[in-house]
């Protein structure tokens, strides 16, 4: 059962950078573990700690080969170029087709702190872009074309999503 609600369009928290992970602690742990479970019932392949509330550097993944976690990550390359319906838990109900690069490695650290490099060609490259973006306070959105920008925004307007006023409190797009 997910102990974590997914935040959505409109929550100030994924248009924030995440903060770095310093200690991998029980209750970092604890959480890595919800994640999973709120990545699964959502469902989805890819959950950043932003997307439950969370200000740190970590995401979630599961491509099918189990589930994996990523700590502190940095795009250290990205070649070639696929195209691909992508969608978000953030924004539910929503795809567009969005270039991303083929292939890409990251470099990270595992739950014990130690430093890998991992490779992931189309999908999961894919997923590790998402993710990272969620990371850096990028949302797919902000990867569209003006005009279906617009389009996704009124898609979101008629969904009764809204942005946060700077007192907190919510309004219509």
């Amino acid at each position: 059962m997910a102990t974590h609600q997914i935040r959505v369009f409109g929550d100030p928290v994924l248009k924030r950078a995440a903060e770095p992970v310093t200690d991998v602690d029980g209750a970092f742990t604890k959480l890595v573990d919800a994640m999973y479970d709120t990545m699964y019932e959502a469902p989805g392949v890819g959950l950043a700690a932003p997307q439950v509330g969370v200000e740190k550097r970590l995401f979630v993944y599961d491509v099918g080969e189990g589930p994996r976690t990523v700590v502190n990550p940095e795009i250290v390359e990205a070649t070639g170029e696929w195209t691909y319906e992508e969608g978000c838990l953030s924004l539910p109900g929503l795809a567009f087709e969005i270039v991303r690069p083929r292939l890409i490695t990251v470099r990270a650290e595992d739950l014990d702190g130690n430093e890998v490099v991992v490779q992931g060609d189309e999908l999961l490259g894919r997923v590790f872009l998402h993710e990272i973006d969620h990371l850096d306070g990028v949302l797919m959105l902000d990867r569209l074309e003006r005009d279906e920008r617009k389009r996704a925004m009124r898609e979101l307007r008629e969904q009764g999503m809204g942005v946060p006023t700077p007192g907190g409190r919510r309004h219509a797009l």
